[in-house]
Formats: C-alpha cells, structure tokens, sequence
C-alpha cells in the first residue's frame, strides 16, 4: 500500500512543478504585439445601448509612465477615463478615472505638474481631480499670459474659455467665445486647440459643413487675445484645428525673434497655414494640397495637430497628410516645410516615449461595434513608409478675382508630378502670371504666363522633377477664375 502512495505524491509533486513552471513562463512572456500594438493597450467602452465614442484624446509621458486620456462623443458614454502605461508595457486605469470628452496636455513647468483632461498629476505620479472642469469637453489647456506661474487657460469644444488656479483648482469663465466671436446660430461650436506665444492666445474652432462649401455660412473661426482687453480679435472666419508652436512658458511673453506660431485650417479650395511671424508682428497666410477630402467635416477631423513631437523637432498633421515643420523661422520667412507622407488615421495625439513615438487613435465608435481605440507604438522614421504624399488643392475656384491680385502662396516642394487647372469663367479674356519662390524668402520669379480666352481651360504639366518652394498666381484683368494644383 506504501508503493502507491509514494507514486502519488511523486506524481503530483511533478503536476505541481510543471504547473509552476507553465505559470512562471505565462508571468515572464512578453505581451502580445502586432506590428507595433499591443491589443491590451486600449480604451474600450461597453457594448450597450449607451455605447459611444472611445478615442484617445491626448498623450503624456511623466512621472515614470506614460499617461492617455479617453475620450467619449458629447461627454456620453462610460467606462473610460485615465491611464498610466509602464515600462513593462502593462496599464492600469487610475483611480481619479473620469469618463468624459477630453483631448487637452500640457506640461506646467512653474509647479511640476502635467495636466491631462482635467487631471493634474504631480512630479511622484499622484492625481487630483477637477470636478468643475470635469463637466466640460476639454479641448486646449494654455500658458497663462499675466499669471504664468500659478494659473492656465483651458477651453472647451463649446468654447468656453476658463482660467483655473494650479494649485486649488479653482477654476474662472472669463469668456463664452460662441458669442465673443460672433459665430453665427445656422453654425455649431467645435473648437478643437489653443496655443500660448508671442504675448497672446490663439483659439481654433473647427466647425465646417455643407453650408461652408457652398458659401453660406463661416461657423469656424481662428481668433487672438492679448490677455488683458475684454475684447478678441478674429483672425479667420473659416474652419481650424490645430495651433502650435514652441512649448514653453518663456514665450508666453515677448519672445525672442524667429520663434512663430503655427496654425492650421481649411476652406473649400485647400488646407490653409497661417504663421504669426514675431519679426513684423503680423499674421500671413499659405495654402497646402488635401491628402483627403475624408476630413473635411468638423466631425470628421478628430484632431489633427502640430507637436514638438520630439525635442526642438515640430511635425504637422493636416487633412491626410504628415509634415515637417520648421521650429523657427529666418527672416521671418516661412521655409523648410516638406510632405512626409500620405495617410488615413485619426490621430488625436502623438508623442516620444522610452524611444518609440506613440500615436493616439479614434477607431471604433458605437456606429461599428463596440468602441475601442488602441495605441500605435513605432519608430518616427517609420512613417515615412506611410503612403507617398499626395494631395489636391486651389488658390481660386470660381470666383472673381480682381485684376493684378496676387493668390496666396501654394507649397510645391516634397511632392512629385505636379500640374495645374486653370479656367477662365468670366467675360473677360486674362493673362494668368505663375511665379515660384525656389529659396523660401518670398522672392518671386516670373515662370510662366499662360493667355485663357472667355471659357477657356487649360492644363498644364509641370516638367518631370520640377519644383520649388512656393507658387503663386496673379492676373492682369478681373474674371472669375479656377486654378487648382494636383500632386501625385
């Protein structure tokens, strides 16, 4: 009866080790990885009637981890909120988690803290909570101009436009910029980014639809405030996303020359680049080619964005198209822009974290199953293996313009076969004078004329490798006129 006995116990001290081991090799194996995402790192919201929107709005590396916030449609929805990631790959949901609509970072180096959403988080990696701003769609949060080191700006998608002390969390309206900025009722509010630099605050209100095509009604706006009038002034009465420049409290007030303030936008005919140039104190405009017409709605932009994305390293992302923008400018020129690539994601934030550079996603919302987005973990150089840059874009498209009226620059380099669509809808027969900047400072050379007769098109091909920096028309008599660039 011994013998028996003896074979059990070996036997199960033998399932035991083998359990163990098989346990041990489960702890100690790598997380799943596709590609560069890990299925695990996601935000997914319940698959019930209640079921919304699960994007990622925002991105931050601090306090030893990676930080995401989610971010649901119209602040309805649930099961989402805040996030660490570690080195180790894992995620934890925090427990400060609020479940909202919430696409805002910035870093506040006066008081150590990085704000995401509406949490505050501190050097150690400890959380608080605004309860106050938690109610609100948070879209921007901003150097203070007179305050810096104790309070921020925050605006919401509504575009209310909050100060809030970083220390008590008290939190301040200051302005109601649906009405401030005289968005008309046929429109909808959808600011989507604000910026600091140069002694003032930009906003970016996205909204844009059908009405904006054909010309009946401008909701989106970019506007500016010196931080001290009551009043803004409106800088763009068309649809922007995104405002950008250097990160830094030191240049919430005059800063020093060469650092400008990027911002983003479209109308029908292109995307559209204003710079603040800090030299001459003035605001200038440019025109780049759509990658896609798929983000042409204000729903569907979800949030493009200009980022340091890497230390003193800028990179653009503008209706389906990957950039490289210049940190700084010379001269007050705007030169060194280039396409990276072509691309359909949704990419509401992107960041550097432990040598990978991480995009946020928006991929799945109650329109298609339960919703869930996931990170994209890679190498930055990795997208210039993305879709070769491609895009379509006017300076006029079946408008009058007047005689001797210059267009707005329209970038050419970085794209390869180019050409262009001129006509001529007017009454009016009209020489069309094309001129290049090659150098990137706004010094026009005449590089052809072309003669259209009343209702005349015409195409023309650019020469096989030909480009410059910048391409300009103008015309010698008033018509209306269609000039529309194709890259690809």
């Amino acid at each position: 009866m011994k013998r028996p006995l003896l074979l059990i116990f070996v036997f199960n001290l033998l399932f035991s080790s083998l359990v163990f081991a098989q346990s041990a090799e489960t702890e100690n194996k790598p997380p799943l990885q596709i590609n560069g995402v890990f299925p695990h790192i996601s935000v997914v919201g319940p698959s019930d009637k209640n079921r919304s929107e699960s994007g990622i709005g925002a991105l931050i590396p601090w306090a030893d981890k990676l930080w995401m916030i989610g971010y649901v449609a119209h602040i309805q929805g649930s099961g989402i909120g805040l996030y660490a990631i570690s080195e180790d790959m894992s995620m934890r949901k925090h427990q400060e988690s609020v479940t909202g609509t919430f696409a805002n970072r910035m870093v506040h180096n006066p008081s150590e803290q990085a704000i995401i959403g509406p949490h505050f988080i501190d050097k150690d990696g400890n959380v608080r909570t605004s309860e106050e701003l938690s109610k609100h769609r948070l879209a921007a949060t901003m150097v203070h101009l007179t305050d810096p080191a104790n309070k921020v700006y925050f605006l919401t998608m509504e575009g209310m436009f909050f100060e809030c002390n970083v220390q008590t969390l008290e939190s301040k309206l200051l302005f109601d910029l649906y009405k401030e900025l005289k968005i008309p009722s046929t429109g909808y509010v959808h600011f989507k980014d604000g910026h600091t630099g140069n002694g003032r605050v930009v906003v970016a209100n996205n909204s844009y639809d059908e009405r904006d095509f054909l010309n009946e009604s401008y909701a989106g706006r970019l506007a500016e405030w010196d931080g001290k009038s009551d009043k803004w002034t409106i800088l763009e009465e068309t649809a922007f996303i995104g405002v950008g420049g250097k990160n830094s409290s030191n240049f919430a007030g005059k800063s020093i020359y060469g650092n400008p303030i990027f911002a983003i936008g479209w109308d029908n005919k292109s995307v559209i680049l204003k710079n603040f140039n800090d030299r001459s104190g003035k605001w200038t405009r440019y025109r780049l080619p759509r990658g896609s017409h798929s983000f042409d709605h204000a729903w569907n932009t979800e949030w493009m964005r200009i980022r340091e994305v890497q230390t003193e390293r800028f990179l653009m992302d503008a209706h389906g198209i990957f950039y490289e923008l210049p940190m700084m400018t010379y001269g007050g020129f705007v030169w060194g822009i280039k396409p990276i690539s072509y691309h359909l994601r949704i990419v509401p934030d992107f960041v550097f974290w432990r040598g990978m550079f991480v995009m946020a996603g928006d991929q799945t919302d109650h329109g298609v199953g339960q919703p869930q987005s996931g990170l994209l973990f890679q190498n930055i150089d990795d997208l210039w293996g993305y879709g070769k840059p491609t895009g379509i874009g006017a300076v006029w498209q079946s408008e009058e313009v007047k005689s001797g009226e210059v267009s707005d620059p329209y970038l050419m380099n970085g794209f390869d076969k180019k050409m262009v669509h001129l006509k001529n809808e007017g009454k009016n027969p009209v020489k069309i004078t094309m001129e290049v900047d090659f150098l990137g400072n706004e010094q026009w050379t005449i590089y052809k004329e072309f003669e259209l007769k009343v209702g005349e098109y015409l195409p023309y091909m650019f020469p096989e490798g030909y480009s410059a920096h910048w391409i300009r028309l103008k015309t010698d008599s008033t018509s209306f006129l269609t000039a529309q660039f194709v890259y690809n």
